[in-house]
């Protein structure tokens, strides 16, 4: 994780140093790495910082939450996936019949279908 993420992800208030040298410097101890790998592998998951946010208030007080909170959470992320791959395939069916119609030759883009289809109101 880049300085710069760090500093980023401390600004939004998702990691805070556990102290400050006296030049400022920041001092992270072992639980805020553990944080800051948490932080990286709910990104990797595709989780937003809002939800990161969501799931530390978890992680750090395990006590007042329900495990069904995290999974709510992680659900509602499969349903936006899930649109989101939907779209990405109706998309790749739109370019592939694009590019099934186009000749791809040295001929003018006058005469191009991809950009007369592209040109066309919908």
């Amino acid at each position: 994780m880049s300085a710069h993420t760090v500093r980023y992800y401390e600004k939004v208030g998702l990691l805070t140093p556990s102290q400050r040298t006296e030049s400022n410097y920041r001092v992270y101890n072992k639980d805020d790495v553990i944080t800051a790998e948490f932080i990286k592998r709910s990104k990797e998951c595709g989780f937003s910082l809002s939800e990161t946010a969501s799931l530390l208030a978890i992680k750090n007080d395990k006590s007042q939450h329900v495990c069904a909170e995290a999974k709510q959470i992680t659900q509602t992320k499969i349903i936006e996936i899930a649109a989101q791959i939907e779209n990405l395939k109706k998309m790749q069916n739109t370019l592939t019949e694009l590019e099934a119609f186009c000749c791809g030759g040295q001929e003018s883009a006058e005469f191009c279908s991809i950009i007369s289809s592209l040109e066309q109101e919908t």
